[in-house]
């Protein structure tokens, strides 16, 4: 650690894991909120989908994944995966020392702002809707809210394939649309990294008087406030750096992976 007019200076990167490319959507928002930081992406594309195993089993992924960040010196832990954070997060953050954030925090506190009638949904992976991280964190900021967590199976294996405009990601998507329509709800989580990917499809399929809530968003604004708080932030105006590993086919990721990312990738490194 350096020091650059009296602020202290960490040039050390920032990693990010997810169980596949969705939580590119969380390093985009990161790349656009906190250019001057460097990151390091892991994408255990290998064992994706996380959503249908056992906690038990995305706890033991979430570990390899961690220990793979930790083991390349970064100076805090982004859980990108819903599903990892939701089964994972507690244990992470008592297990490292590194500083480990989840994207449940972030977006249930977000909803919480948002909602006015108090009536919240969450479309989410079937290991992020059993563990009920969301119902959880979501009523110890409001108690009186009514909270209905949809799992939505087939859409982030379908986003994962890379098209998210067809008629099949639709038609999934109205699967989860239709029982948080029918409760009512007026603010809606959107629960998986994946996601963000079809906004607008569900942005259509909501209405306008349903808000969604962008995980991804969220976290980056709250990575930026505590790397601040932690004075582990680096040098302000240079241009950050990002790599990339995943534990499945460096040529299959950086094909899907630059559509989501919205960014070139250069090199996917197998880990």
């Amino acid at each position: 650690m350096n020091e650059t007019e009296g602020r202290p200076v960490d040039r050390r990167a920032v990693g990010v894991f997810d169980s596949g490319v969705g939580g590119l959507t969380v390093l985009h928002e990161c790349l656009v909120q906190l250019p001057h930081e460097d990151f390091v992406y892991f994408g255990d594309t290998a064992n994706f989908p996380y959503g249908p195993k056992q906690l038990s089993e995305v706890r033991r992924l979430a570990f390899r994944a961690a220990s793979a960040l930790v083991g390349l010196a970064v100076k805090l832990i982004i859980v990108a995966c819903n599903s990892a954070a939701a089964a994972a997060l507690p244990q992470l953050q008592a297990s490292f020392s590194t500083p480990i954030v989840g994207v449940v925090t972030p977006g249930a506190r977000a909803a919480v702002q948002a909602t006015s009638g108090r009536r919240v949904g969450v479309m989410a992976t079937e290991a992020t809707v059993r563990s009920n991280a969301y119902q959880n964190a979501l009523q110890s900021l409001d108690a009186g809210l009514e909270v209905f967590a949809v799992p939505c199976p087939r859409l982030a294996p379908l986003i994962q394939n890379g098209d998210v405009f067809s008629e099949e990601v639709e038609n999934a998507a109205r699967e989860c649309v239709a029982p948080l329509k029918e409760a009512k709800v007026d603010t809606v989580i959107l629960g998986c990294t994946h996601y963000p990917l079809i906004t607008p499809m569900l942005r259509r399929l909501f209405g306008p008087h349903v808000t969604l809530i962008n995980s991804a968003e969220e976290m980056a604004k709250e990575v930026g406030e505590l790397m601040i708080r932690k004075g582990i932030g680096n040098e302000e105006g240079r241009e950050g750096d990002y790599r990339f590993y995943a534990s499945g086919d460096p040529g299959e990721f950086k094909e899907v992976g630059a559509r989501i990312l919205q960014l070139p990738i250069r090199e996917v490194s197998r880990a």
